[in-house]
């Protein structure tokens, strides 16, 4: 659906795309129109705001969260435990950020199950590796992503699609099982949480299942070929693409067969040329925190944002309450600058934008 976007943004035609009949692609046509119309409507400074997701450390919104939301300079933010509490606690929160927004934030949560869950009343109770086979998979993610919306939250950053190698780092949190396993319950998730009118997000693009440490904790290089990537590590995102999840996750690990200098989510060859190119995902693409150590050891979180743009990324999540103050004036400054970086802002945007219209 936003190739469409991408083609109009450049002024290009475009078709149903491969696979697609001219009926599909029609009956498609008018969110796209829709969300380019919109995205035209924004200023400069709305645009570069649709491309960042903020986040804040106390319990209510503080001023400046509720400026920037009325001055759209975020597309929303992502809630903590810090943030939380009760149900009721919840639901104000998630109102009032929605009022300053227009109703139209997203508001994000890390909801996996088990012990990694924002909304400690929501499940689902078991962590992915313990919650069954895909029909319950299915279940626990339709029941989860009901109690969310009830609290205001509309995107869930997960499921890990990720194939857990032995004495890999995303072990405790990855759905049990080979390629092909992980590939069924990503599928039943994302149903699952669709069906409740929760966005999901697979990640760890293109597949973090091999690492023994976390990125948020240090610097990851992985040496797998392509043929093992092709076998292993994809056949989970190529299953959450063709069930439509509206958000992928990119690593910032370093994938070397794949691009020897640049981590995943600053890497257009992995963002562009696989994820866009190769599996042909047409939705919102988000990175993992900016603040990772992975993404320090390289760089401020300024230029990593910079970078992640460039490589084709649509939104920069920012888990440190300050990063909005150095990341949003660089890509402003940048956009102002180059007008080839001011139609990569436009383009993510208008898909931003259209994530927003599905979720309402």
């Amino acid at each position: 659906m936003v190739a469409l976007i991408a083609g109009l943004l450049v002024g290009g035609a475009a078709d149903g795309g491969p696979g697609r009949g001219g009926g599909e692609a029609r009956s498609q046509a008018e969110p796209e129109r829709s969300a380019v119309a919109a995205v035209d409507r924004l200023s400069l400074r709305e645009q570069v705001g649709h491309v960042l997701i903020s986040s804040f450390d106390e319990p209510a919104a503080p001023d400046y969260i509720r400026r920037r939301l009325r001055a759209r300079e975020t597309a929303g933010v992502i809630l903590f435990a810090r943030n939380g509490g009760p149900q009721d606690h919840w639901r104000s929160l998630t109102r009032s950020l929605q009022r300053e927004a227009g109703g139209v934030a997203l508001i994000m949560v890390d909801q996996e199950g088990g012990p990694v869950r924002t909304v400690s009343f929501a499940g689902p109770a078991a962590g992915q590796p313990f919650q069954g086979g895909p029909p319950a998979v299915e279940l626990a993610a339709r029941e989860a992503g009901r109690e969310l919306r009830s609290v205001g939250v509309n995107v869930n950053l997960a499921p890990v699609a990720d194939v857990a190698a032995p004495g890999s780092a995303l072990g405790p949190r990855a759905f049990a099982g080979d390629a092909s396993a992980v590939a069924a319950s990503a599928r039943s998730s994302i149903r699952g949480m669709r069906e409740a009118r929760v966005g999901a997000t697979a990640k760890h693009f293109p597949g973090l299942g091999a690492s023994p440490v976390n990125t948020d904790d240090a610097s990851v290089t992985l040496d797998i070929d392509r043929a093992t990537m092709d076998e292993r590590e994809l056949p989970p995102f190529q299953a959450a693409i063709a069930e439509r999840v509206p958000l992928v996750m990119l690593s910032h690990a370093l994938y070397a067969a794949l691009d020897g200098e640049s981590i995943a989510s600053q890497s257009s060859a992995i963002v562009s040329g696989l994820l866009r190119g190769e599996l042909g995902f047409e939705g919102v693409i988000v990175t993992d925190s900016i603040e990772a150590q992975a993404v320090l050891d390289r760089s401020g979180v300024a230029e990593a944002a910079e970078r992640s743009i460039e490589a084709g990324v649509d939104l920069v999540l920012m888990t440190g309450s300050a990063s909005w103050n150095e990341v949003f004036p660089r890509l402003l400054e940048r956009a102002r600058e180059s007008s080839a970086f001011r139609r990569r802002v436009r383009e993510s945007a208008a898909r931003v934008l259209e994530l927003k219209r599905l979720l309402r």
